[in-house]
Order: C-alpha cells, then sequence, then structure tokens
C-alpha cells in the first residue's frame, strides 16, 4: 500500500511511523527514502516478515527505529478491550448483536 511512490509523494524530511500491521509499507522502499535522505526518519512496530531476520537490511537503514511489535500494549488499549468485552458479555446475555465482529468473508 505504501510503496516507492508514495514515499516519494512525502515532503522531503517527513517522518514515517507504522504501527499497523506488517507488509503495508514496502520495506526495500523504505531502507531506499532513509539512506537517500528522502525521509527524515522512520519508526516501525510491525514488519512483513517478523522476526525481523537478523541480516535484514531494516536493522541497518539510518535513521530507523524498529520496535516489538508492542505499539498496542498500553493501559489505553488494555482498558478499551475490557471495556468491549464488558459490553459484549452483557450484548450476548441479552441476546444483542455484539460489537466489533469480525467478517469472515472479508478477513477482517
Amino acid at each position: 500500500m505504501i510503496g516507492q511512490a508514495q514515499l516519494r509523494l512525502l515532503k522531503r524530511g517527513s517522518y514515517l511511523l507504522s504501527m499497523s500491521r506488517g507488509g503495508i509499507v514496502d520495506e526495500p522502499a523504505l531502507v531506499d527514502a532513509l539512506e537517500e535522505g528522502h525521509l527524515a526518519a522512520a519508526g516501525i512496530d510491525v514488519t512483513a516478515t517478523e522476526p525481523l531476520p537478523a541480516g535484514d537490511p531494516l536493522w541497518t537503514a539510518p535513521n530507523l527505529i524498529i520496535t516489538p511489535h508492542s505499539s498496542a500494549g498500553s493501559q489505553l488499549t488494555t482498558e478499551l478491550v475490557w471495556s468491549i468485552l464488558t459490553e459484549n458479555l452483557g450484548r450476548f446475555i441479552r441476546g444483542e448483536e455484539l460489537m466489533n465482529r469480525v467478517d469472515i468473508h472479508r478477513g477482517y
């Protein structure tokens, strides 16, 4: 979804943060944009391959911070998960439609 063309649309010196799903950002294009200085820096919490192999070019890309797929781990996220679970338990008991159901045909 975010390849070389999309990265080039960003203003020179921009920052990229990716905390969604691995494979969303074309990793070789990201490395190129960082090495060329088009991007000032980037931070990624997900990669196409996890765990990221030892020799992957992302490890040596300049101005790149890689976190261990942990961006969702916060107190706010935990509170939100518990509130959705609590709400859905009540809805299940009352025979109501559940929140945040996965559409198995769409896959999300």
